[in-house]
């Protein structure tokens, strides 16, 4: 496989790291851009960005962490929700919150987050400890549940409760979506896209939203649905089958930015 079709298969998931981890599609795609120029200038650097997935991410943190990237022309600086991110992200150690996001939305094993962070293996654990710590002094908000499938469901919610958050209800439908949020509006939503009737937790999520912002993280066994590059895309994706490791944090994310408004 050559290096640009290696690549292609990592981008969508490179993608959705740099957005969760800068708190805007923009910005996220602009640093990836960065990488990908920086590939495409350095023979070694692509070579060496051949080698694995950890060494395409950590490319990708070199360029982040040490080079300022424009964003395109058009980019909205003056939205709301991007300038309270910027300025929460700020009061987050950014290791600490890489090293959350590479173990556990991205699933990298303890060696490979080291390798990608620069740090001793021994240190990822700490890093991680300290993101949990540092994000997870949200206070605790009501939870809507759009999912299918009942053990899963009935497994999200106990995830949820787990952490402090109350269930307002779960719900195997779009229409079931709609009436549940009406009556009891949610601070956030845990979403599927394929849906009992056949009808899509994308469009039920847009319904929701008509309502006002929600943060909404989107759980499906179909990521390639969302990750099109055609549309804004949603923050937080996590991939069936999931652990709940990554619902934590996307959870604690989620709740971090308060705010993720996936497909406007």
């Amino acid at each position: 496989m050559s290096v640009s079709d290696q690549i292609s298969v990592q981008l969508p998931y490179l993608r959705r790291y740099a957005r969760a981890l800068t708190g805007s599609q923009q910005s996220g795609d602009a640093y990836v851009r960065a990488t990908l120029e920086a590939a495409l200038a350095d023979q070694s650097l692509r070579a060496d960005i051949a080698r694995s997935r950890a060494a395409l991410y950590g490319a990708f943190t070199r360029i982040w962490a040490t080079s300022h990237v424009d964003e395109p022309v058009g980019a909205d600086h003056g939205d709301l929700h991007e300038q309270a991110a910027q300025t929460r992200l700020a009061t987050i150690a950014p290791t600490h919150r890489q090293a959350l996001l590479l173990t556990t939305v991205e699933e990298f094993s303890r060696e490979d987050c080291a390798e990608i962070l620069g740090v001793e293996t021994g240190e990822v654990d700490t890093l991680v400890r300290q993101a949990i710590e540092e994000i997870e002094s949200e206070s605790t908000t009501d939870v809507l549940i759009i999912e299918d499938e009942p053990l899963i469901s009935m497994q999200l919610e106990g995830l949820v409760s787990e952490l402090g958050h109350n269930v307002v209800g779960t719900a195997a439908t779009r229409s079931q979506a709609l009436e549940l949020f009406r009556n009891n509006p949610a601070g956030l939503v845990l979403a599927d896209i394929q849906l009992a009737d056949g009808s899509s937790g994308i469009d039920a999520v847009e319904d929701l939203l008509k309502f006002g912002d929600v943060p909404v993280i989107f759980i499906t066994a179909y990521p390639e649905r969302l990750l099109t590059g055609e549309r804004p895309e949603p923050t937080y994706l996590v991939t069936k089958p999931f652990q709940e490791a990554t619902v934590r944090a996307a959870i604690s994310q989620a709740l971090f930015f308060g705010s993720s408004r996936p497909l406007m």
